[in-house]
């Protein structure tokens, strides 16, 4: 039989409690699959499957969502979960801001430059690990606006909870206002704000 838990959104404990419930009510040979969101709770369901004699196997299935596969191999006892073996400590993620100030890529020919920073978005959106943020700002604004054909890539990487921000004083500058199609207008406060709390600033 298969099972499925998602505990997507959950905090720790409360992943390794809802398999542990199904483990215990589970035959051998029975299938379990494991939705969550952190890599804290894939290593704590390992934990969970050595103790309790499943295998164990994981994938990461996009930014921020993790499956989680475990075969019951033995009967089990259904004594409860020592939660000191469980780690509820969420270690120190390093924080990565991509910055954006052109809506070309290096100097020299422009045209060159439009193809090379489309190619460089795209990358970005391809990356096993996302940039938390990105800014855009002068003439990187033209990005988020309408008519940019990084749009898509933008969008998708906003979809997977990249959080994208133009300049409000550049879009103003270029008439762009009302044209902005993907993330939110921020100002020059915030923009500083994030580059200073970032581990790691990107720029093409």
């Amino acid at each position: 039989m298969r099972h499925e838990v998602n505990a997507m959104g959950k905090q720790c404990p409360i992943p390794v409690v809802m398999t542990k419930k199904v483990i215990d009510k589970a035959a051998i040979g029975d299938e379990i699959e494991i939705l969550v969101d952190n890599e804290t709770a894939v290593n704590n369901l390992s934990r969970l499957a050595n103790k309790t004699g499943c295998t164990f196997v994981s994938e990461k299935l996009e930014t921020k969502k993790y499956q989680v596969k475990m075969t019951v191999q033995t009967e089990q006892t259904g004594g409860a979960a020592d939660e000191e073996e469980f780690v509820c400590e969420t270690p120190h993620k390093k924080v990565t801001v991509a910055v954006i100030s052109s809506n070309v890529m290096g100097n020299g020919d422009d045209e060159l430059g439009k193809i090379l920073i489309k190619g460089f978005i795209y990358a970005l959106s391809q990356l096993d690990t996302l940039p938390d943020t990105i800014l855009f700002y002068n003439g990187g604004a033209k990005l988020t606006t309408e008519g940019s054909e990084s749009l898509e890539d933008l969008k998708k990487m906003e979809e997977e909870g990249v959080e994208i921000l133009t300049c409000g004083t550049c879009l103003k500058h270029y008439g762009l206002m009302e044209k902005l199609m993907v993330g939110n207008v921020t100002d020059m406060y915030t923009i500083a704000e994030r580059m200073t709390g970032a581990d790691k600033v990107i720029r093409p």
